[in-house]
């Protein structure tokens, strides 16, 4: 089982981006994430060779026409494309080139067709941001077509076997010639499979596959993010009489989270603090997604809007080691209700900004001189 991020996602940028933005894009996250300015972190490396990865594809028109169409099962043999419902069908293209230009004026060999490979189907999951961080199996339940039991995926009645088509000669197709040129189409005879079966299985009559229900276990690695891809090889849709079954692709959301923000492996989380906490400085404690509270120190004269990072505190690396960090915005409140204590206080403190003193502060001022010395 692998696990495959979104192109667009990892150069963040919506799929309807020009090349220009795209370009931008890529410059800012690799000048970010180069080995050269971050020795020896993994995680900035492999993030590197990522984006390097899906500007190569998506820069080159062709390749990002396939991407967008297929997804990354674009560049892998027998993938397919996009459809709909809970277990969506990808189909297959990869015989694109082949029904187009077929053997030009008739050249070459022909091997013989034989059954497709099954499609590859699609599944949309949605998780947490806690399944996200630790990871985890869960069961789903797809409708596909899987292999015929009886048959055992043959399409013959056990016993017999399929044969040779003997008008296509097992090749799937043929020719006929119109003047100069050689015409090939799909065989009529056998409907492209290059065999016929005389005696077909009473189960799944000479299909060799069937509709079933199954249950299967995903094991979602941590550290996943939005549009992250779990394959299940060979999950996906029968091949037709006997031919390789295609896979099942999980795509998976993460769900908004009510504390944090992500970007990578790094979470952003706001966290009020009172004007005194910062102005003496003083601690407040995060809850993370690991289930800990993380202690966080705040200096003293912490400004609104100021950034504090805790490193190792974020999210896992996917299939590398260590954790993103934990970076707190702090957002200073302003008490709207005050005792008259406390506005007393306040007012001997606006006095000692101001230069201010009159009768009542008076002696709170010579109190502070003398303690002080």
């Amino acid at each position: 089982m692998t696990t495959e991020v979104d192109f667009y996602e990892l150069l963040e940028c919506e799929r309807t981006a020009d090349d220009a933005t795209l370009k931008a894009s890529y410059r800012k996250l690799a000048m970010k994430y180069h080995p050269d300015k971050n020795d020896g972190c993994k995680d900035s490396e492999s993030r590197f060779k990522a984006i390097s990865e899906a500007y190569d594809c998506l820069k080159d028109p062709q390749k990002r026409a396939a991407y967008d169409r297929f997804g990354h099962a674009a560049f892998r043999n027998g993938a397919g494309a996009g459809g709909a419902g809970g277990a969506q069908d990808f189909g297959a293209f990869s015989d694109i080139f082949e029904n187009i230009f077929g053997e030009f004026m008739g050249g070459g060999q022909r091997a013989p067709r034989g059954p497709r490979r099954g499609a590859d189907l699609r599944y949309d999951m949605e998780i947490t941001l806690e399944d996200a961080f630790r990871g985890k199996s869960t069961e789903i339940t797809v409708d596909v077509s899987a292999s015929c039991d009886p048959c055992h995926g043959t399409g013959a009645n056990p016993g017999t076997s399929a044969k040779a088509c003997g008008t296509c000669g097992g090749h799937g197709k043929v020719r006929a010639q119109q003047g100069f040129f050689v015409v090939e189409r799909t065989c009529p005879s056998c409907h492209g499979a290059g065999q016929v079966i005389s005696d077909p299985c009473g189960h799944c009559r000479g299909e060799g596959r069937v509709e079933k229900t199954k249950t299967l276990t995903v094991n979602i690695p941590p550290g996943v993010d939005e549009g992250t891809r779990v394959r299940l090889t060979g999950e996906g849709e029968a091949g037709a009489r006997g031919a390789p079954s295609g896979d099942l692709y999980i795509f998976l959301h993460v769900q908004r989270h009510a504390l944090f923000e992500r970007e990578g492996t790094t979470l952003f989380a706001r966290a009020p603090i009172s004007f005194t906490t910062a102005s003496l400085g003083g601690e407040i404690r995060i809850p993370g997604p690991d289930g800990e509270r993380h202690t966080i120190k705040i200096p003293a004269g912490t400004q609104s809007g100021r950034e504090l990072r805790q490193r190792g505190a974020g999210m896992p690396v996917l299939q590398g080691r260590g954790r993103g960090d934990l970076v707190i915005r702090v957002e200073v409140e302003t008490p709207t209700k005050l005792t008259a204590r406390q506005r007393e206080l306040l007012e001997q403190f606006r006095a000692t900004e101001t230069g201010e003193e009159n009768p009542q502060t008076t002696s709170f001022f010579k109190k502070v001189k003398s303690a002080l010395g």
